[in-house]
């Protein structure tokens, strides 16, 4: 493998933005210092930009298999080295659902294959399953993945029992959707009632409602707190919820939870615009939401950032409410989108790499990732803090062909994506070649 030396570099790891050369050799972090003369194959001027880790994005929906018309493997992988994440950790519900051991490890040989970045799949948990969750090695998998509202197929966990039984004995970290499945019926029966087939979007937040998110959440902390089971929860929408959490570092939490890309940039106001494009669960919510999970980063009760990238076809996107489905495609401008609000103040470069590369990386127990360290794998993300890009079709990388973006011009720009040591995208265009591996867990 060809090395690589990084020049001039402003480095953020570990807290700090430092000025800095990287050296990268056999797919790994040789060196980082001040300055470096070694020789290398390729020698990289990063002067006047910023080098990050790779993003780890805990919760994507790459559609294989089954769902392979929508996205797959190979092609959302790349969409996400575009946009600088170099690893993924995608959810069990495709078709077939992956609820067995079997199933999950298809989906790695499959990713073995054709992933351009560093992967790891959830194994779903349904009511029928325990016996199968109980034999994961959790060395082997990112966590259990259990669907408490808001299920594809027969994954919707809502038997007590089977709950406490899964808390209880899930092997590896619990990771959790949280609605009231219950209370969203309810409310789309009275939806349906009032307008019939052709819901506006902008009903979405009120028909899954902070009611139903909070009760299922409240529901799920209760449980890991009996159990002593490690929770995450996925997607916090509302204001309501964060009560549920502590502030602070992780390292000392057995109840975490993750804010999403979306929720932090759109809100409420938004559904005039774009409509079921912005459609996901749970739903997008009122501005005041938005500021409090803003501010939640910051304070410690949200841990790390993601996406649930779930990309659909604009065809399906475009039918009425009760046939559009819920989710859109974020990975390729997560980053961007959280360069965003730094421009706007909000959020700090390192407090970005914390809660974007480092904590997954220490929440999920990854070895060797998620740090610009010497010795770790050479996972990493060059930017430009003052070159803009405007989202369009021509730049997008999605199978679907579309982004909520489309039009937006966008303050930071991806020059330049590593992983494990080769360069997979560089100056808008995907670098094909071998790229992606199974990640390893410290378990």
């Amino acid at each position: 493998m060809p090395s690589l030396l990084l020049t001039n570099c402003r480095v953020v790891n570990d807290g700090r933005v430092t000025e800095a050369d990287v050296l990268v050799r056999a797919g790994r972090i040789e060196r980082v210092a001040p300055r470096i003369t070694a020789a290398a194959d390729r020698v990289v001027d990063a002067a006047g930009r910023h080098l990050l880790p790779g993003l780890i994005d805990d919760q994507v929906h790459f559609r294989e298999p089954g769902l392979t018309h929508k996205g797959d493997l190979a092609t959302e992988s790349r969409a996400a080295v575009a946009g600088g994440v170099t690893t993924f950790f995608e959810m069990p519900n495709t078709k077939p659902p992956a609820v067995t051991i079997a199933a999950l490890e298809e989906k790695f040989a499959r990713a073995a294959q054709v992933s351009a970045a560093n992967h790891s799949f959830y194994l779903g948990a349904t009511n029928e399953n325990v016996d199968e969750v109980e034999k994961l090695d959790p060395r082997s998998a990112c966590g259990v993945k259990i669907f408490m509202g808001s299920s594809t197929g027969n994954m919707l966990v809502d038997n007590a029992s089977v709950l406490e039984k899964l808390f209880a004995r899930s092997p590896a970290i619990i990771a959790t959707h949280c609605e009231d499945t219950p209370m969203i019926t309810a409310n789309e029966a009275a939806a349906k009632a009032r307008f019939g087939e052709d819901v506006p979007a902008g009903e979405h937040p009120l028909i899954r409602s902070r009611e139903a998110c909070f009760a299922s959440s409240k529901l799920a902390v209760d449980l890991a707190r009996r159990t002593g089971a490690r929770l995450h929860i996925l997607h916090i929408t509302t204001a309501e919820e964060l009560a549920l959490f502590s502030p602070g570092d992780l390292a000392s939490k057995r109840i975490t939870a993750e804010a999403c890309v979306h929720h932090l940039t759109f809100c409420d106001a938004d559904y005039a615009t774009l409509g079921h494009k912005i459609k996901c669960n749970p739903a997008v919510k009122a501005a005041s939401d938005r500021t409090a999970l803003r501010q939640a980063l910051l304070d410690g009760r949200l841990d790390v950032v993601a996406t649930d990238h779930a990309p659909h076809t604009a065809e399906e996107k475009a039918q009425t409410y009760f046939k559009s489905p819920s989710g859109l495609p974020l990975v390729q401008h997560s980053l961007q989108l959280l360069l965003e609000m730094h421009h706007d103040g909000v959020l700090p470069l390192p407090l970005l790499v914390e809660k974007a590369c480092h904590a997954p990386a220490r929440l999920f127990d990854v070895k060797e990732r998620g740090y610009v360290r010497e010795g770790y794998h050479a996972d990493l993300v060059l930017v430009d803090l003052t070159a803009r890009e405007t989202v369009s079709p021509e730049n997008i990388h999605y199978k679907c062909g579309w982004s909520p973006l489309e039009g937006r011009s966008l303050r930071s720009r991806i020059d330049l994506t590593i992983v494990n040591g080769r360069v997979a995208f560089e100056s808008g265009r995907i670098v094909e070649g071998p790229s992606g591996q199974r990640v390893q867990f410290n378990r």
